[in-house]
């Protein structure tokens, strides 16, 4: 059940770094692990890599690329080179793929449209780099409340047309805290499966109430997500990698001891997931 669950590093980033993060899985029997890009560079690439490799650690996917667009092109080039250090992250570890939040409106921007174009012409830019490097691009859409400052791309379907039009090495994170409101998720995830697009199944909760949207993620089970189903979705797609746990959760999960955390974990993904 262990090899089923890859611990995304946000769970657990108030009590462990990316070192203790790695220990405290392998107590734990989890060997999948999603690091983010401070996490990486707070212990440094070559150590990161050296830790990876040394307890065969899977990476499913690195934390984040993205954030396109700017009002400027010189903001958008400053972008796209960023996108292009995190690739070379992303390869040094061997990560399935890295995962981009693609960005929002830019300044005092209205037009959504123009984001979206350029989050394709950004990831469109930093495609022969990332193919050189043997990188997968994993497309996150974000719930629509974070359309403004987050991400312009909202659903599944929208990433996927992205991906139509940039080719193969671009594929799509699902996030079930995301994506499970989505009246079109099924045919969505469908065609996801056709195109072979899935490469990452990131998974929390959607608590009632909830008290903050970024930082109150919950507990698999604690929720209202129906996860079985989702992951039944995925998996009928073709998708049979680990679910990734991503929980932010400041006043709750992020308080408590990570072994605990992990053990919590374990249980659900066994009983809910």
């Amino acid at each position: 059940m262990t090899n089923s669950i890859s611990l995304n590093l946000a769970t657990t980033r108030q009590v462990w770094g990316f070192a203790e993060a790695v220990d405290g899985c392998l107590r734990a029997g989890i060997t999948a692990i999603s690091p983010w890009r401070d996490q990486i560079a707070a212990i440094g690439l070559d150590e990161a890599a050296r830790i990876v490799k040394a307890n065969n650690i899977r990476v499913t996917g690195v934390c984040r690329g993205g954030m396109f667009p700017a009002e400027t092109a010189a903001g958008r080039q400053a972008n796209i080179d960023d996108n292009l250090r995190a690739i070379d992250e992303a390869a040094a570890l061997n990560a399935d793929c890295l995962v981009l939040v693609v960005g929002g409106l830019p300044g005092s921007s209205k037009d959504i449209v123009g984001a979206r174009q350029m989050v394709s012409d950004g990831i469109a830019a930093m495609l022969p780099h990332a193919k050189a490097s043997g990188v997968r691009i994993a497309i996150e859409p974000l719930h629509p409340m974070y359309a403004a400052d987050r991400a312009c791309v909202n659903t599944i379907d929208q990433a996927l047309d992205i991906c139509e039009s940039l080719g193969e090495t671009v594929g799509v994170a699902v996030d079930v805290y995301h994506v499970w409101w989505d009246p079109y998720l099924a045919r969505a995830i469908a065609r996801a499966g056709r195109m072979k697009r899935i490469f990452a199944h990131h998974i929390c909760d959607w608590l009632v109430p909830t008290k903050d949207m970024l930082l109150d993620r919950g507990m698999m089970g604690d929720g209202v997500i129906d996860l079985k189903s989702i992951r039944g979705m995925i998996e009928a797609a073709g998708y049979n990698g680990p679910q990734e746990v991503e929980i932010f959760s400041q006043d709750n999960w992020w308080k408590r001891p990570g072994d605990d955390v992990l053990a919590v974990i374990k249980e659900r993904v066994a009983s809910v997931c």
